[in-house]
Parts: structure tokens; C-alpha cells; sequence
């Protein structure tokens, strides 16, 4: 039986990416516009409007349009919130001024939401009635499968273990929240942390120091690197024992740009949790990278659309 096209939308700080998708098939070339070329939410709607329109015309049959943001969403009303490094999007109803300009079934998600779908969907966590989905990049984002449903909570704001706490004397946070995880282990925390252990040895530094090069450096033997992804290992595993003590998973599915570092970041922290955790949890919890990179936002947000249709 052949899938129903849609269009998935992945909103993020430097582009929107757009595709046209039936089920975990992308069915083209993915479009981009550039976020910060707009000076007005309405002005970026309208291209995006534009961009599903020349989709749909190379794809007759297009049903429906999910779209997953870098911020706050009311998924019940589809306003978006503050939109993480992209300005103006305060209070904007993006489901609905989109949907009446394109004519078509919509859909507005958290991108963590859209990227936790999309593993579930189709991907490291497919046939998981319970997981937990972690995305390491710039911030730290989460998204929750519990009872075979993407789990929202009661405000649409559930899975943001990026601000729970592993300090409680710690960082303080952007909400008040002392010790936020991700004030620890997003990028500029990562290479923060490392600037300082090279400085502190006397030892210069790898350049750029991003997570690309902390991983090939790490690779190459850098002990300092090395120790980087150890502590970045024990943050992320202490944050992720409370998540798995208050859930029980089967799954922790971890994804975003600093999962690239792979084993380097993957075996410190499963071994973490092993020394963490009872056998009860441990033992029927998969750690697993996640099967989808930049694809991620549009296939969950476009799988999201199909269920409208």
C-alpha cells in the first residue's frame, strides 16, 4: 500500500528545511530559506507558503504539512513560543496562518517532539512502547514515548531534560532552574569545559574547539579531549539515571551533533548508567545512537502530518 505524501517542515535557526515524504521516503531534493533573511514572521510564512507550493506542484497528491520548531509549542492550538535563535517568533499562530495559506491539513511541533517521533516511527526506537529521546547540539533536547504515545504533558512542555537539574548548587539556568544539563554539555558548555582543562595542563588547545575536533583529537589519543568526553558522559548520565528511575524505559535513543562522537561518548556513558542504576532498570534498558541525523525534524513532523490524513 503506497504511502501518502506529505510535506515535512524542519524549522531551525539557520534554514527551514523542506521535503516532500511518504512514510520514511524522502520523495525529493530537500529545499532550504534562510531563517534569519527575514525581518518578520509573516515574511518567512509566506516563503514557506511559496516553497510548499513549487513541492506540491512537482508532487501532486501532497495531503497534509507537519512543521517542527526549536522552541515552545501549544500543540493543542499550534502557536509556537519563543523560538530558540530565531527572532520575533514571540506568540506567532503558526499552525493556523500557515494552513490558511497553503490549504492544507497542518500540524506545528517541538522539533525534539518531531525527532523523538520520527526514531519511534522509523527508527532506533520503532517497536518501543516506552523510550526516551535525547538530542545533543546546541541545547539539549528531549522527547518521550510512554504507553506507545509521544508523551506532551499537560501543558505541551513535557521531555525537556536539557533544563532538569545535576547540580542543585550548580550553573543557574535560563528559568531559574539551578544546574540545567544542558548549561553543562551544549556546544559552547563543551568547548567551555575543554578550553579550560587545556588552559589548566598548560597544553594548547585543538582548533576549532567544537565536538568534531574534541572526537578527532579523542580518537588520536588526546587524553585531555578524552577526559572532555568523559565528563561530558558523566553529566549526561546523571540526568538520564533520573529519567530512567522515573520511566523505566526499554530504549534511550541519543541523537543531535555531539552523538557523532560515538563510542567516545557512548561507552562512558553506558557505563554510568550501569554503575547507576538497579539491575531491574539497567539490564532491559537499550542505549542506542539514533538512525536519523539531519532527516530527523522533517521525517517526524511529516510522519505527524500523514496521521491527519
Amino acid at each position: 500500500m503506497t504511502e501518502t505524501p506529505v510535506i515535512g517542515v524542519d524549522f531551525g535557526g539557520t534554514s527551514v528545511k523542506l521535503a516532500a515524504v511518504a512514510g520514511e521516503t524522502l520523495l525529493g531534493d530537500i529545499l532550504r530559506i534562510p531563517t534569519q533573511g527575514f525581518d518578520h514572521p509573516d515574511l518567512l510564512i509566506d516563503r514557506i507558503a511559496e516553497v510548499v507550493a513549487e513541492i506540491r506542484h512537482a508532487h501532486p497528491g501532497i495531503a497534509a504539512v507537519g512543521v517542527g520548531v526549536p522552541g515552545g509549542v501549544n500543540f493543542a492550538t499550534g502557536m509556537t513560543y519563543n523560538l530558540t535563535n530565531v527572532k520575533g517568533w514571540t506568540a506567532v499562530p503558526l499552525r493556523d496562518i500557515l494552513a490558511e495559506r497553503i490549504g492544507l491539513p497542518t500540524v506545528v511541533e517541538n522539533d525534539a517532539n518531531c525527532m523523538a517521533y520520527a526514531e519511534w516511527k522509523f527508527g532506533a526506537a520503532k517497536g518501543c512502547r516506552h523510550a526516551v529521546c535525547v538530542t545533543l547540539g546546541t541545547g539539549v533536547g528531549g522527547g518521550l514515548i510512554l504507553e506507545g504515545e509521544l508523551f506532551r504533558g499537560a501543558a505541551y512542555a513535557a521531555g525537556e531534560i536539557g533544563q532538569m537539574s545535576i547540580d542543585l548548587h550548580g550553573v543557574p539556568g535560563p528559568y531559574g532552574n539551578i544546574g540545567a544539563l544542558e548549561r553543562y554539555i551544549g556546544n559552547r558548555q563543551i568547548a567551555e569545559m575543554a578550553e579550560a582543562l587545556y588552559l589548566e595542563r598548560g597544553v594548547p588547545a585543538p582548533s576549532p574547539l567544537d565536538p568534531e575536533t574534541l572526537s578527532t583529537a579523542a580518537k588520536a589519543g588526546d587524553p585531555i579531549a578524552l577526559e572532555v568526553w568523559r565528563r561530558v558522559a558523566e553529566c549526561l548520565g546523571c540526568c538520564l539515571m533520573s529519567v530512567v528511575y522515573l520511566l523505566n524505559p526499554e530504549a534511550i535513543v541519543v541523537g543531535g551533533g555531539v552523538s557523532e562522537a560515538g563510542d567516545l561518548l557512548f561507552d562512558p556513558l553506558r557505563e554510568t548508567l550501569r554503575n547507576s542504576l538497579t539491575a531491574e532498570c539497567f539490564d532491559h534498558l537499550r542505549l542506542v545512537p539514533a538512525r536519523f541525523g539531519n532527516t530527523a525534524g522533517i521525517l517526524g513532523s511529516s510522519a505527524m502530518a500523514a496521521a491527519l490524513v
